[in-house]
Formats: C-alpha cells, sequence, structure tokens
C-alpha cells in the first residue's frame, strides 16, 4: 500500500502506556445521562489524597527513559467527575509538569469552565484541556448534560482555552439522538480548531447502561464518515477499535478505485452524513491523524478516584490498586491486562477476523452487553473474510503491528471488581 492507513507507534505498548487517564474525582454538577463514572454533586472521602497522586505521578514519569534515545513519559489526562471540584488541581498539574510528565485536564461544561480557572490551570503547567461537544445546539448537548447552559459554558470555554495558548480536544459521544448532527459538530471544530476530535462510541455501563446504542450498522456507517471526517481535522475514536478496519479498507478502495458503499456495503446514515461532510472544510487526500493501535490495556490504563487501575473507564473490572501494586507492574504483568491485549482470546466473529491483529472488538461493550470478556463486540458489523483484498490487508496489518513485539499472553485466571 502507498498510503498510510495506520500509524506505528515507537514503544512497545506492552510494556508502557501512551496514555494515562486518572479519574482524580467523580464529584461533578452535571448529570450526564451517559455518565460512565455516575458522578455525584461532593467528593468521596476515598479519593487519593494530594501526596497519593504524587506518588502516582512519579510512576507514570518511570514510564519514560532519558535521552537522547529514549521516549517522553505517557501522556497524563486528570479527568473526573469535574476536576475543577478538587481544590488541589493546581498543585496536581504543577507537581506533574515538574517532573516531565505532558498533563492535560478535563474539565466538566459548568461555570467553573472559565478564563481564571482555564488561566491558572495553564500557569502550572498543564498543556491541553479536552472539552465534550454532544450536540450542534444548546438543546442537544444541554439534554445530554442533564443541565441547561452546559453547551454555552464548553463553547465559551474552548475559546477563551485557545485563546490562552492551551491545546483544545474536543470529545462527542455519539448517539442514536445526534448522529445527524455529526457534520455540524465537525463544521464547528473546522471553523473554532482543535488539536483533535475524540468520537465516543457509547459502551453500556453507568449512567449509560439504559441508554439507546447505535445499531450495528450506523455503527459501520459513522466510522466511515470519520473517516471522511480525518481528512478534514484530525480525529480519533474511543471504544470503536474497528476503525482501524474501516481506515484499511477505506485506503485500499482508494487505492484499487473502488466505491466504499458499494464495496463495504454502506447505508443511509453514510450517505446522509457524507453528503453534508465538508462545508467549505479543506479536504486532504490522506487522513491528518491515522489511528494507532491504542486500546483497552494496549497503551491506555485508567485509574480510578480511589487508585483502582482498569484496561478501560468503561470496563468495571480491576486488575489492581496502585496504593497496593505498582501501576507498572499491574499495566505489564497482570492476568486481566495480558489477557486483552491477547487478540487471540475473543471467540464468534472477533475470534476468526483478518483484522483481528489491529482490531480485537471492543472488549469493555462485549463485556458491558454480554458479562463475556471475549464475546463479540455487538457494535461491530463485520462478516470475517467479507472484503476479501487478502494481500493488501495483509500489508496494512503488518505495517500497523511493526513496530512492537507481544510475549505469550494467557487468560485472566481472577479479576476484582471495583471497590
Amino acid at each position: 500500500m502507498t498510503a498510510q492507513a495506520l500509524r506505528r507507534t515507537r514503544i512497545d505498548l506492552t510494556q508502557r502506556p501512551f496514555i494515562v487517564i486518572w479519574e482524580a474525582t467523580r464529584a461533578c454538577t452535571l448529570a450526564c445521562r451517559h455518565c460512565r463514572a455516575t458522578a455525584a454533586p461532593h467528593r468521596d472521602s476515598d479519593e487519593l489524597t494530594t501526596l497519593q497522586a504524587f506518588a502516582l505521578m512519579d510512576e507514570v514519569a518511570t514510564f519514560g527513559s532519558p535521552p537522547p534515545f529514549g521516549s517522553p513519559p505517557p501522556f497524563f489526562v486528570i479527568t473526573g467527575g469535574d476536576p475543577f471540584e478538587r481544590p488541589d488541581l493546581l498543585e496536581l498539574v504543577s507537581y506533574g509538569s515538574a517532573i516531565g510528565i505532558p498533563v492535560a485536564v478535563s474539565p466538566s461544561g459548568t461555570a467553573a469552565l472559565n478564563r481564571a480557572n482555564l488561566s491558572r490551570v495553564y500557569a502550572a503547567g498543564a498543556h491541553a484541556i479536552s472539552l465534550s461537544i454532544d450536540g450542534a445546539t444548546p438543546d442537544t448537548h444541554d439534554a445530554f448534560r442533564g443541565v441547561a447552559g452546559s453547551f454555552e459554558h464548553t463553547v465559551r470555554g474552548w475559546r477563551e482555552a485557545c485563546e490562552i495558548g492551551l491545546k483544545v480536544q474536543i470529545n462527542t459521544t455519539v448517539t442514536p439522538d445526534n448522529i445527524a448532527e455529526l457534520p455540524d459538530i465537525l463544521a464547528m471544530i473546522a471553523e473554532r480548531g482543535a488539536l483533535t476530535w475524540s468520537i465516543f462510541f457509547l459502551v453500556p455501563t453507568g449512567r449509560g447502561e439504559h441508554l439507546r446504542q447505535l445499531t450495528a450498522e450506523q455503527a459501520e456507517d459513522v466510522l466511515n464518515f470519520c473517516y471522511d471526517a480525518d481528512k478534514i481535522v484530525a480525529l480519533k475514536t474511543t471504544e470503536a477499535p474497528a476503525f482501524r478496519r474501516v481506515c484499511i479498507q477505506r485506503t485500499i478502495c482508494e487505492e484499487l478505485g473502488l466505491d466504499p458503499v458499494v464495496e463495504l456495503g454502506l447505508g443511509e446514515d453514510y450517505r446522509r452524513l457524507s453528503q453534508r461532510l465538508s462545508g467549505g472544510a479543506s479536504i486532504t487526500s490522506r487522513l491528518r491523524r491515522p489511528p494507532v493501535q491504542v486500546s483497552a490495556a494496549r497503551g491506555f490504563v485508567f485509574i480510578s478516584h480511589t487508585g483502582e487501575v482498569y484496561p478501560s473507564g468503561f470496563l468495571p473490572l480491576s486488575a489492581g490498586n496502585v496504593c497496593e501494586t505498582s501501576l507498572s507492574d499491574l499495566y505489564r504483568s497482570s492476568d486481566l491486562f495480558v489477557s486483552i491485549r491477547d487478540t487471540d482470546a475473543p471467540h464468534g466473529r472477533c475470534g476468526r477476523c483478518e483484522f483481528r491483529a489491529v482490531c480485537g472488538g471492543s472488549r469493555p461493550r462485549a463485556y458491558g452487553a454480554t458479562r463475556d470478556l471475549y464475546a463479540d463486540d455487538p457494535l461491530c458489523a463485520y462478516t470475517p473474510a467479507s472484503f476479501g483484498h487478502a494481500q493488501e490487508v495483509a500489508d496494512a496489518i503488518d505495517w500497523g503491528t511493526g513496530s512492537t513485539t507481544t510475549a505469550p499472553p494467557q487468560r485472566p485466571t481472577t479479576t476484582r471488581r471495583p471497590r
């Protein structure tokens, strides 16, 4: 393949994460319909203390290695709840920055998201923030977030963060209620500017357990829209490892001159979304941000407000607690993490799929839907071997997986529920 459908990483994702997400608190004044944390108005007395948080960041820093041939520590994202509910937030950001960790903050769209607070976070050393825009209008966004005015706070905070000098990532959780507004959100991002657009595909956990889900066919259409949108703004997906498959398929279609609508059997949602795609934005011939093989337990680790370590914030199975076991041991060697990294562990379609080495399906979604960690990802509509073009697919997978090696993993023997 002449075009690059995937990106390689320069690090071994079995040995160190690409990104560490820390849920600093579950306190938040919003009442988001999909909240995986079931956030509450007040802080939990069992939250990691300031000193425990410093110790956690010290551990994250050890994942890096010194120059000239080393790599920087993982990205460290302080999320929640709402991080602004922690009175020591500036101390945390300052400490992480001082020990060389690239720190980002993920605040909620509330009145606390204002220029003064953003300026303090920036001065303390944060290099980026992520904000959620879940609709192109206040009605759609505020209904999803559960509080009137959230859209206004978020859009204002977005503008002020850019003016201050913070890089901004925009997150959007796609549901049947906002799918039609994705082109409008894309137009907002293209106009206002953002480092990345991250599309979240809902996992049935927390408050989101009973929300309406996309169908597998809708998800396929949205993933193909994401491929097109990535030629306008840099884009990534969360809990949609099938996006890597779609990028390979679409790149092959482009190189062979095939119509993706026909070749991939795309539906009406894709047709409607693609017709409203550009909005006057500049479309490149290649992806601005080809995806890397970062997903639950592979380059990604989530740490709860009490120190429990999860492969994903959407998978309620803990490998252990950082107050009892080192983060590096849990990430590298715990049965849970090692097993999820085994792309041959899933059964059913995911286990037979020729794309499993770069996809593997969303293990959190499989678990959320079936309580079977190795079941099929219910949001994937792909039938193994139906795409064909075996040599082109094999070449693209070899490229995407060529930078790391993986020791033979074992299935987990024990896992722990969150405390």
